[in-house]
C-alpha cells in the first residue's frame, strides 16, 4: 500500500474523521462535540491528510513546541485501521519532528483506546496519567 501525506485542504472533513472514529469515546466520557469550533481549533496546527490510492483514509495533527511535538491526533478510517498506516504516520511525524530540529514526540491517548498498543510498539512510553488519558513521549536521539 502505498500511503502519501498532504497538506489538509478541507478542515471539515477532517474533522468528521476524527468524529466518526470517536465519538464513542466522547459520549462515554462526556465530551461535547461541535464541528465549526473544533475547525476553528484545529486551524492553528500542522494539519495533514493521509492518502492511499487518491483516497483521503485519514488525518493527523501536529502542534510544534520549543522542546518537542506534539501529535494532537491521529485519525485512520476503520476500513484501513491495523495495516500498517498508523505506523507510517509515526514515521512521517518523527521525520517531520527531526526536520523542526526538535528531539521528541509527544502525545496523549484515551486510556480504553487500542492506539495505545501502536504508540507502545512505535517506543512512546507512558509519562503520566490521569482517569482518562495516557500521556505518552518519544525521544528521537
Amino acid at each position: 500500500m502505498n500511503i502519501l501525506f498532504q497538506p489538509t485542504d478541507d478542515l471539515a472533513f477532517s474533522a468528521e474523521i476524527t468524529y466518526q472514529n470517536m465519538s464513542l469515546y466522547y459520549e462515554q466520557y462526556g465530551v461535547e462535540w461541535q464541528q465549526q469550533q473544533i475547525v476553528e481549533q484545529v486551524k492553528r496546527l500542522d494539519n495533514w491528510d493521509i492518502v492511499v490510492e487518491g483516497k483521503i483514509i485519514g488525518t493527523f495533527r501536529l502542534a510544534f513546541e520549543a522542546d518537542s511535538c506534539y501529535l494532537r491526533d491521529l485519525q485512520v478510517s476503520s476500513s484501513y485501521q491495523n495495516k500498517g498506516v498508523g505506523s507510517a504516520v509515526l514515521k512521517e511525524v518523527e521525520r517531520l519532528t527531526l526536520k523542526s530540529d526538535i528531539q521528541k514526540v509527544k502525545l496523549r491517548v484515551f486510556k480504553i483506546s487500542p492506539a495505545f498498543h501502536l504508540y507502545q510498539r512505535s517506543g512512546f512510553v507512558v509519562v503520566k496519567e490521569d482517569d482518562r488519558f495516557f500521556y505518552m513521549e518519544k525521544p528521537l536521539v
